[in-house]
């Protein structure tokens, strides 16, 4: 009989031989920036998350520069909303203008930003719309332009979110004619029309005005076609391709990392994240243990990049 348990014996041990190890530098932390002056507004459904004006902004990158994360990922929250986005491409866009003062405060910081259009749309879709049908073709030159906007902002990276087919290709050609070449995109390739992101849709204000988003996310039951969506967005010059929400799409993320060489991504959602918040609130939960044991499968399971609004307590953990 083989005694597994001789090397479970103690701390040190099992510390030597531990297969899989979380860093700092494995995180990213999602970061709501809103219009306006002296604004930290809390999200109800999301405790410990705020929506931040650029002013206040400040206390938070401080924590993040301090505990050595990866990098931000960045959402704005304009005020004005149009059926176009206009404000996801605008030059003074809340996005862009936050974009330019953090990367003039805070340059060692890694700084992603969301492309998509729903926190910027008056219908809450992720692109243009005709009635109730949301169009593809086009909605890719406006995202395109987002994109632009927010490299000549100084986005160290790009992230389209909208899960339009052949965005990917239209923001890497927009990027490189407009000089950009070195700007990479993390594509969100196998998003799933997950009910885990209800309370993202309380943060960014991103709720769909009609309908709902399951014409152009994916159905949660298709895992070879979330490969096939990969496959597409690598094809068409996606840097890094994700895998949305985390949990419940585990077994997506090991066959991708068995499938592809690219760097993987995954994101533990608002959703997964608020119910360990609840619970251990609650005291159901060791919300520490919990939170470590999450992160560490999505590691495990193969993501080189965690985006996770747990970051900021994960790096005392870890």
């Amino acid at each position: 009989m083989y005694r597994f348990r001789r090397l479970r014996r103690d701390e040190r041990i099992r510390s030597i031989l531990q297969e899989t190890r979380l860093h700092p530098k494995d995180l990213i932390y999602p970061l709501f920036v809103t219009e306006g002056m002296d604004s930290k507004n809390p999200v109800e459904s999301m405790p410990g998350v705020f929506q931040y004006s650029i002013d206040r902004l400040d206390e938070i990158l401080e924590q993040v520069r301090e505990a050595g994360i990866g990098g931000i990922l960045l959402f704005g929250i304009p005020h004005h909303k149009d059926p176009q986005g206009s404000q996801a491409y605008a030059a003074d866009g809340i996005t862009q203008r936050a974009v330019r003062f953090m990367k003039e405060k805070y340059p060692e910081l890694y700084l992603v930003v969301d492309v998509c259009l729903c926190e910027y749309t008056s219908h809450g879709h992720c692109g243009m719309v005709n009635g109730d049908e949301i169009l593809n073709d086009e909605t890719l030159p406006y995202l395109t332009k987002m994109a632009v906007s927010l490299a000549e902002a100084g986005a160290d990276m790009v992230a389209p979110s909208d899960m339009m087919d052949g965005r990917v290709a239209a923001i890497r050609a927009g990027l490189d004619q407009a000089g950009f070449t070195q700007v990479p995109i993390m594509a969100y390739s196998a998003k799933f029309a997950s009910a885990y992101y209800g309370p993202f849709r309380d943060a960014a204000h991103s709720a769909p005005g009609f309908g709902d988003r399951r014409s152009y996310q994916m159905d949660c039951a298709n895992g070879k076609e979330a490969l096939r969506e990969m496959e597409a967005d690598i094809a068409e010059g996606a840097d890094i391709v994700m895998v949305k929400p985390a949990l419940t799409c585990l077994d997506v993320l090991k066959e991708a990392a068995l499938s592809f060489t690219l760097p993987l991504a995954v994101y533990n959602v608002s959703g997964e994240y608020a119910m360990v918040k609840a619970a251990a609130e609650r005291g159901w939960i060791d919300e520490r243990r919990i939170v470590m044991e999450n992160l560490t499968a999505m590691k495990r399971a193969g993501a080189k990049i965690i985006i996770t609004y747990h970051a900021l307590d994960a790096v005392k953990w870890i």
